[in-house]
Order: C-alpha cells, then sequence, then structure tokens
C-alpha cells in the first residue's frame, strides 16, 4: 500500500492530509488563530473542588476553567505522599498499562485544596459546552519514545504484536531508562535500533530538564511546555514505515520541515518534496472535495445502499439501509453484503471524520448468528488500520453496535462549522404548514378583541404563499365570523419561522 502525506500551508492554516493508494484515509486542519491545547503543559489553579464528584476545576488560562479527575491525579507534582495510579496516553498508542491501571485513590479534598498551584497536562481538549480535560501524568512524546517523568515504568505500544520484537525493545529501554522515569516505545520504533531510541531519548530529556526549571519559577495560570505544531508533529507522528514521502506546497514551511528534520530526526528514511504546480495542491490530489463531503450527513455505498451519520455532542448514531441495493439471491445475502460494505465504510468516516466518543451503529437486522460475527470481524479488522483506540463494547440485545473511539478533539466536521444561525443546531425547523396555522391560531386569539378592525399579518414569502393558495378559506372565516379584515404581506427576508401578527386601531 503505497502512502504519501500532503501538506498544504498558508498563513491561516495548515491542513495535512494521508493518502493511501491515491484515497483520503486521514485529514489534520490546524488553524493559525485557534491552535490545539491537548498535549500543553500548564501551572494551574486549583479555583474549586468538587468531593461530590471527586473532581475539580482548574484555571490554567483558557476561557473556561478545565476538569481534573481524582484519577488523573498523580502525588509527585502536587508534593504529596498519595499516588495515583491510573493512565492513559495518546501518544503512546495506548500501551497496555495493566501496572499503572486499578489502583484505589484517596478522596481528591484529602489531595488538593482551592488556591493550590498544580502542574497539569491537557488531556483533552475543550468539547461542545465542556472544558479541558487535564491530566497530572505528564506525558512528552517524541518520534519513537514517549517519556514520563513520574512513572518508573517501561511499556511497549499494543500496536507492535510480535513478541520477540516487543521483548527487544523493552530490553533496549531497560538499557537506556534513565533512573525513576518512565518509557513507552510507540509503534513507530518496531525495527529501530538502540541509537535511535538513545537519540529520541536525548531530545526528550533536553525538553523535560528545560520544562522542570520553568516549572519551579512560573505562577499560575501559566504555559509551560507547548506540544509541536501541526507542521513539525507530521514527521513526529504522521510519518509511519509505510508512509513513502511528504509533499508540501509551502517554500518556507518545506525549508524549516527539512531543517527539523536534520536536527531532531536526522536518521528518518523519508522524502519531503516541494508542491511547485499552480494547481492548488488539495484541488491536484482531490483532497478538496473529500473535506466537502465530510459534512454530508448521508453516505453512498457502492452497491446502492448508504449509511446516515448523525453527531450530538457525546454520542454518534450511524443507521445502515440497503437503499437501492436489491441484490441478486436471497434476502440475508443481500443484508449481510449492505452490512459489510457499510462496517468497512463506517470504519474508514470515523478515521477520517475523527469522530470520537460513543458511537452506536444500527445495522440492518441479520438473523443469522455467523453474519452478525462476520461483520463484528470486519469491524474490527478496519480497526486496526485507526490511529485511535476503537474498540466495540457490545452488541445490544436489539442489535445496536456499541462502540468507542478515544476522542481528544471534536471532530474535523465540528471544528470546521457552527450551528447553523436559521435551525439554531436542531438540524431541522417548522414546516410552512405548521407556521401557516401557527398564525391563524394567533390571529384566533387576538381577534374577539379586534371588532371591525384590521390585523396585519406578515411573514416569510413561502408562509404566505402556502396560506394565500390553500388556507384563504380560513382566512374568510375569521374575517366573517370575528368582524375583522386580514391583511398578508410576504417578507422574504423573514427567517421561515418568524412573523409578525399586529392589530391596528386604525386603517
Amino acid at each position: 500500500m503505497t502512502k504519501e502525506l500532503i501538506i498544504n500551508s498558508t498563513v491561516n492554516e495548515t491542513r495535512v492530509a494521508i493518502l493511501e493508494n491515491g484515497s483520503v484515509s486521514e485529514i489534520y486542519i490546524e488553524r493559525h488563530n485557534k491552535k490545539g491545547v491537548a498535549g500543553n503543559i500548564y501551572k494551574g489553579k486549583v479555583v474549586k473542588v468538587l468531593p461530590g464528584m471527586q473532581s475539580a476545576f482548574i484555571d490554567i488560562g483558557l476561557d473556561k476553567a478545565a476538569f481534573l479527575h481524582v484519577a488523573d491525579l498523580i502525588a509527585e507534582n502536587i508534593n504529596e505522599d498519595l499516588l495515583v495510579q491510573n493512565f492513559d496516553d495518546e501518544h503512546s498508542d495506548k500501551d497496555d498499562n495493566e501496572e499503572l491501571n486499578g489502583k484505589q485513590h484517596s478522596p481528591i479534598e484529602d489531595i488538593i485544596q482551592e488556591g493550590q498551584e498544580i502542574v497539569v497536562q491537557v488531556a483533552k481538549e475543550p468539547i461542545g459546552q465542556k472544558g479541558a480535560r487535564l491530566t497530572t501524568h505528564l506525558t512528552i512524546p517524541g518520534r519513537y519514545l514517549v517519556l514520563m517523568p513520574y512513572h518508573n515504568h517501561i511499556g511497549v505500544s499494543r500496536k507492535i504484536e510480535d513478541e520477540e520484537e516487543r521483548e527487544r525493545l523493552k530490553e533496549i529501554l531497560a538499557e537506556i531508562k534513565p533512573e525513576n522515569i518512565g518509557l513507552i516505545a510507540r509503534t513507530v520504533s518496531e525495527g529501530s535500533s538502540k541509537k535511535d531510541l538513545e537519540s529520541d531519548l536525548d531530545y526528550l530529556l533536553r525538553i523535560w530538564n528545560k520544562l522542570s526549571e520553568k516549572m519551579d519559577k512560573s505562577h499560575a495560570p501559566e504555559l509551560i511546555y507547548k506540544d509541536l505544531e501541526l507542521l513539525y508533529r507530521t514527521l513526529r507522528d504522521l510519518v509511519t514505515n509505510d508512509i513513502s514521502r511528504i509533499v508540501i506546497d509551502n517554500k518556507s514551511d518545506f525549508l524549516k520541515l527539512k531543517t527539523f528534520k536534520r536536527e531532531y530526526f536526522p536518521n528518518l528514511d523519508i522524502e519531503i518534496k516541494l508542491y511547485e504546480n499552480s494547481i492548488p495542491i488539495f484541488d491536484y490530489y482531490n483532497i478538496e472535495i473529500e473535506i466537502n463531503r465530510m459534512f454530508d450527513r448521508v453516505v453512498w455505498l457502492k452497491s446502492g445502499g448508504y449509511i446516515v451519520i448523525d453527531q450530538a455532542e457525546a454520542l454518534t448514531v450511524i443507521d445502515v439501509n440497503t437503499g437501492k441495493f436489491v441484490g441478486k439471491r436471497n434476502f440475508e445475502e443481500t443484508v449481510l453484503k449492505t452490512n459489510l460494505e457499510a462496517a468497512k465504510e463506517i470504519a474508514y468516516q470515523l478515521r477520517l471524520r475523527n469522530i470520537g466518543g460513543i458511537i452506536i451503529v444500527d445495522f440492518i437486522d441479520m438473523e443469522k448468528d455467523e453474519h452478525i460475527e462476520k461483520v463484528l470481524q470486519t469491524l474490527n479488522q478496519e480497526f486496526k488500520k485507526d490511529r485511535g483506540k476503537v474498540t466495540v463494547v457490545n452488541i445490544s440485545p436489539l442489535g445496536l453496535f456499541e462502540i468507542t473511539r478515544k476522542r481528544v478533539k471534536e471532530s474535523i466536521t465540528k471544528a470546521l462549522s457552527e450551528n447553523c444561525p436559521y435551525c439554531e443546531g436542531r438540524g431541522f425547523i417548522k414546516s410552512k404548514v405548521t407556521i401557516c396555522y401557527d398564525i391563524l391560531r394567533e390571529i384566533r386569539r387576538i381577534a374577539p378583541y379586534y371588532e371591525k378592525k384590521k390585523v396585519f399579518v406578515e411573514a416569510h414569502s413561502d408562509v404566505v404563499d402556502y396560506m394565500l393558495n390553500n388556507e384563504k378559506e380560513s382566512l374568510d372565516e375569521i374575517e366573517l365570523m370575528y368582524n375583522i379584515t386580514i391583511e398578508v404581506k410576504a417578507n422574504s427576508n423573514f427567517h421561515t419561522e418568524y412573523y409578525e401578527v399586529i392589530p391596528l386601531e386604525k386603517f
């Protein structure tokens, strides 16, 4: 499989797309006036401790106070003797840290107090109405390793499945690991030499030493470590062994990327090419059209079936339908083929759109257990391609597939959009028929008080057209019954749901 990294960089934003055999598989976007905060380390101040929720709100200098749960607290950061062992590091590619999970922790009110300063790292970006999620389990990611200053622990990414390779990496980490510092080998470290790992460790220790010095001198709220910009994270996080080259359209950033590679990742074997065609780079590689398609609620399958994706703040629901596909054999085979195709597309869309949290998938009902198992196997196989952790948690008695996907930031579509000012984020508006009947009810409500007077109605032109063409008899009936005159005026500038019913004393 041929993979390429395509980078579109301007003064406003940086956009990175991963192409697999010419098709877009992942997209990352960073606006320069609104950079993410995930991975940043701050010295924050505890503004409120909530014993009932075993949580605290921390001021780190953002618009909203950030959220810290007791399970994400570790004592070393706050000069306490109590240790909380619960670690879930996104940079480690979800290493299986059994040693660090499931331990009992003390009540949060015994660990931190209001007004106290504390060093924290952003684990999740602010999403929707929620503030950032924090942890005191600090992690600093490099190209091959993740440094864990407060854990004397060695780990290897679970995505490295070869047991011999896992043991080889563990032996190297045991040899090079400094005292009282933990290390995790990232997925890309598979096959890497001891020299590569030592070089990466040296880079991480330099960062940690500078960070430690700044910790002591800073005062909350203050940023003390900022994660790399997307341009540089591309080299650190996105270049895997199967990426053949990087193509970038900005000469200045092209030179910066080459310099960064030479200084920090000299052994990284990847071609970085400057794109010089007059056609915009994302148009040339057909990426722009894929970005626009991400806003589509309905995604059609090649067979003629389709899936419908509905995103809420913490839940995404996906419905599978046969659509135009009628199959060639029996109904069960048609359903299975549609569901298998949908399973692949769903895994792809979750990755492409970066949809996280809880995902509920309503596949077309399957009678045979072996068909359900085939769909489950297909999902799990496709999820292995995902950079994030995706798990099919359960298949409910109603046949709903319950899936979770690690969410660190908002989905691409949420990040690139805002609530519609027309429907205010509901996703729908009242029909013109409903508005027409609302107006008629309003006229009937006030008519008894304005006998022999005029009632002036102004509404959107579509509503007025419907009223005059379909409800003229209703208007005549009201005029006759209440002895009033009704004047209707269309205003195409009105919101479809907005109208005015105004009684006039004189006319």
